[in-house]
């Protein structure tokens, strides 16, 4: 099995088994959908930047970020335990399957979760997509380091306009950027376009339907990171449902950081 703090810091080794303990600790195209996001952020705050303001904050921030990235407090108590999380999804859809399949992780930052698929013993494909392209340089240099280079790559680019043909990937994920996203909607949009019939959508963001994170989200991160948006269950729930996404279920997890994995086949 793989090591996932071998994989969210810059010293990669070879993979070991993962104790009990530290499992748990742990567009090209755009279809006519109707944005709940847009809809309730016009109505809420009138005087939001616009979605180019949005997207360029995002990447500003994240092109500073990248150095440290792997060593932020968060990686410890939000991006690992959501690295779990999509590994246990994805194993639920390999078992169903059984095939070799292509997975596509959008913001995939400095490439932990591909690494883990490139070293999980599957017959995977798996392709890393960020909009920060020092992200992308730290995780081809992860990438590299573990030998695994030849199995995976990185594609700069916008989650909104995503460069790539129609039913692509049999996985689509996406954890803990979605928030960033200033047209949500379209974005779940392309992610159906790129999947195949049958194919399996994850997305993971900040649970901020409960006290613990409305304060974590809406008024910490919210205040650190400025002009983001943690959509709240349903109002995800509707985004695959206007996507046409089907068989759509949800698990949250997580204390004091809690978040909450939507899932959907096409």
């Amino acid at each position: 099995m793989v090591n996932l703090h071998t994989w969210s810091t810059c010293t990669l080794g070879h993979p070991v088994h993962l104790s009990t303990c530290t499992w748990s600790s742990f567009t090209l195209g755009h279809p006519a959908c109707f944005d709940y996001h847009d809809a309730m952020m016009d109505s809420q705050n009138p005087t939001m930047v616009s979605p180019e303001e949005m997207k360029q904050n995002a990447k500003t921030e994240f092109e500073a970020w990248a150095g440290s990235y792997d060593r932020s407090l968060l990686n410890h108590f939000l991006f690992r335990p959501s690295y779990i999380m999509l590994m246990e999804e994805i194993a639920r859809w390999y078992v169903e399957h059984r095939c070799p399949f292509r997975v596509l992780d959008i913001g995939c930052a400095t490439g932990t979760l591909t690494g883990l698929l490139a070293r999980s013993g599957w017959s995977v494909e798996v392709v890393g997509l960020d909009y920060a392209e020092n992200m992308c340089h730290n995780a081809r240099q992860k990438a590299m380091a573990s030998g695994v280079s030849d199995t995976v790559r990185f594609v700069n680019a916008d989650s909104e306009e995503l460069p790539f043909a129609t039913e692509s990937f049999d996985i689509i994920t996406c954890s803990n950027s979605f928030h960033h996203y200033p047209n949500q909607q379209r974005a779940v949009c392309e992610m159906h376009r790129l999947l195949t019939p049958g194919g399996r959508l994850i997305i993971i963001d900040g649970f901020r339907d409960c006290v613990i994170g409305w304060f974590v989200y809406d008024v910490i991160i919210d205040r650190i990171e400025h002009q983001v948006h943690h959509a709240p269950w349903p109002v995800v729930h509707g985004y695959y449902e206007q996507a046409g996404l089907q068989d759509i279920r949800r698990r949250k997890f997580n204390f004091l950081f809690p978040a909450f994995a939507t899932i959907g086949d096409k």
